[in-house]
């Protein structure tokens, strides 16, 4: 390591990474660093930061200014990194990321297709930096824009440039951000409430959870720009209790925020006054619609009213209101420094900025990822997930969360806005992305999707609680091949009625994922209630399975994953399935890569 020169080792210590031993790699090279101390002049930096976003090759150690990122990293490799990367100039190739295209080592994360095809906004802090130190958001330009609106605007000014900048509420429904704040700034009411809403419970999300546990003081200075702009005085952020490690890093950062002075009484000798608190939510799905989790902070039962009265009016208890998501929160102090001009010029028209995703499923490269509104579908699945595990064909993705809708492959290049989702029977939700592939029963997706949402229905309403109850019962007789003709219809019948009758969002959107999959994969449904079969193959009542003799290579695969050994056949030679024997688990179609393994009843 060159004299003057300073490496800092930045180690993912996100939830995903954490799970396969990161911290474990952090206090190994921790150690090291401590131990040869006194052997070197300029002592390498190392960090434990927040999720990296590259989920599906963690653990990620990334040494700067060297500009090296290495993937899946283990406890093993940890002396070998320090000898040779921290305290030499060499690069470990084994650790490098492989361009699938090429078949080249990758040694910038900017040089990556996942990474290079992003812009980072709300996500601009996390992986470069600890978030349990406040100087690391501080020489990122943390605080400066609180410093700005404290001394340098009105209430009105920071409430107009939020409103110009075109940002719209992150969490789902897509509400004007600016709109709202106006709304609330108009009430003479006091006090006034500024909440971040951190319930983030659909399936296969976690952006706003790497936010919060990984540059918890964006959010923070979010609400404190909302809180002068409103003239409130305390803000709430509702986590739900699974984060723990998010709501131990909001907890050190608030705590070191007041010690600064950033929070709290007479902040930076302004005369403005400013709290937070954390609210720990205990899990209930329902709890993510606004007036729910007001209920909860109240310590009521978490139950949604009807807002013929808005929070803006009355929200927390019965006093003025705004709620916005965490990512929307994180936004803020970008638009407050670079300017409403410069945040409009992202995305596209009527949805500007950038939106994160997590992007799941049967993608090859799952994880987090931050893109401009109006990406096409395609971009994001192919160009950034490099498209679907095994190279099965692409089927669908469900946006939006459990009361999003599912697209199909004909609509791949549908551009990713609040508008354009909605037009296609689907929502941009929080974020999240379920890619499906060939193998996906989208009659069973719907039914899945039906049942968390009825399992979490608070029941207040009739047309929610019976409506969807209904459909499941509808849906788990089509899959168990009690379907009848009609059922459709009635399935239909009931999710109008549910959408335009139940009392808040979950109740009116829960039938999307009815309505999309009937609406796209129609031939689904018929197949199950007339024909008795699940083309997927999923359906165990409507599946059976049968082996290709023409194409079948005998090369054993299926047979060593078959749980019932229900395969037989000689290494070489064509092998045969035993129906009787067969308990339909699918482990032989997803095993061939020879598409030997067929779907149907074998032609005799």
């Amino acid at each position: 390591m060159g004299a003057n020169s300073q490496k800092k080792v930045l180690v993912c210590c996100g939830t995903g990474c954490l799970a396969n031993n990161s911290l474990e790699i952090y206090t190994g090279l921790k150690n090291k660093v401590l131990a040869a101390s006194v052997a070197v002049s300029v002592e390498p930096i190392i960090k434990a930061t927040g999720c990296n976003g590259f989920c599906e090759k963690g653990p990620i150690v990334k040494i700067m200014p060297d500009d090296i990122s290495y993937y899946k990293v283990k406890q093993a490799d940890v002396d070998e990194i320090f000898e040779k990367s921290i305290m030499a100039d060499e690069v470990i190739d084994r650790l490098l990321y492989v361009d699938a295209a090429t078949g080249k080592k990758v040694q910038s994360q900017n040089d990556n297709d996942f990474y290079k095809k992003q812009m980072k906004l709300a996500l601009r802090n996390i992986g470069e930096i600890d978030p349990a130190d406040i100087d690391d958001y501080i020489e990122r330009l943390g605080y400066q824009a609180l410093n700005k609106v404290l001394f340098a605007m009105t209430p009105a000014q920071v409430i107009s440039e939020v409103a110009d900048s075109g940002l719209r509420g992150r969490g789902g429904a897509g509400f004007p951000t600016g709109r709202k704040w106006k709304q609330c700034a108009g009430y003479d009411n006091f006090p006034k409430y500024v909440v971040c809403n951190g319930d983030e419970g659909d399936p296969g999300a976690f952006m706003d959870r790497s936010i919060m546990e990984g540059d918890p003081n964006s959010i923070i200075e979010g609400m404190l720009i909302a809180g002068y702009a409103i003239q409130s005085e305390m803000g709430y952020i509702y986590i739900r209790d699974e984060y723990s490690l998010a709501i131990k890093n909001l907890d050190i950062a608030i705590a070191k925020a007041k010690e600064r002075g950033f929070l709290g009484q007479n902040i930076l000798g302004s005369g403005f006054n400013f709290d937070i608190q954390i609210v720990r939510g205990g899990g209930a799905f329902v709890c993510g619609e606004s007036t729910a989790l007001m209920a909860s902070i109240e310590g009521n039962v978490g139950e949604p009213r009807a807002k013929y009265v808005r929070s803006v009016e009355k929200g927390l208890w019965g006093q003025p209101t705004i709620l916005n998501n965490v990512e929307t929160w994180a936004n803020i102090p970008l638009i407050i420094n670079n300017g409403s001009e410069w945040f409009r010029g992202i995305g596209a028209k009527g949805s500007t900025g950038t939106k994160v995703f997590s992007l799941v499923g049967k993608v090859k490269n799952t994880g987090l990822v931050e893109v401009p509104m109006g990406i096409p579908l395609r971009e994001l699945i192919f160009g950034i997930g490099g498209g679907v595990i095994g190279n099965k064909k692409f089927k669908a993705v469900q946006s939006g969360g459990p009361s999003g809708g599912c697209i199909p492959e004909s609509l791949l290049d549908l551009k990713v806005d609040f508008d354009t989702l909605a037009e296609a029977g689907s929502m941009m939700g929080s974020g999240g992305m379920i890619i499906m592939d060939e193998r996906t029963c989208m009659v069973d997706v719907a039914r899945y999707y039906v049942n968390f949402l009825a399992e979490e229905s608070c029941g207040k309403c009739v047309p929610c609680r019976e409506g969807l109850k209904r459909m499941l019962d509808i849906l788990n007789d089509i899959c168990n091949g009690k379907g009848q003709l009609g059922d459709i219809e009635t399935l239909e019948e009931i999710c109008s009625m549910t959408s335009e009758a139940a009392l808040c969002g979950l109740g009116k959107s829960a039938p999307n994922p009815v309505v999309s999959t009937l609406k796209y994969f129609r031939d689904e449904y018929i197949a199950h209630i007339v024909d008795k079969k699940c083309p997927a193959g999923i359906c165990k009542e409507l599946t059976t399975f049968y082996i290709d003799q023409e194409l079948c290579i005998g090369c054993g695969k299926c047979k060593r994953n078959c749980p019932a050994m229900a395969i037989e056949g000689e290494a070489k030679a064509s092998h045969t399935l035993d129906m009787q024997k067969c308990i339909k688990c699918g482990n032989c179609v997803d095993s061939c890569k020879f598409n030997a393994v067929k779907v149907g009843e074998e032609a005799i």
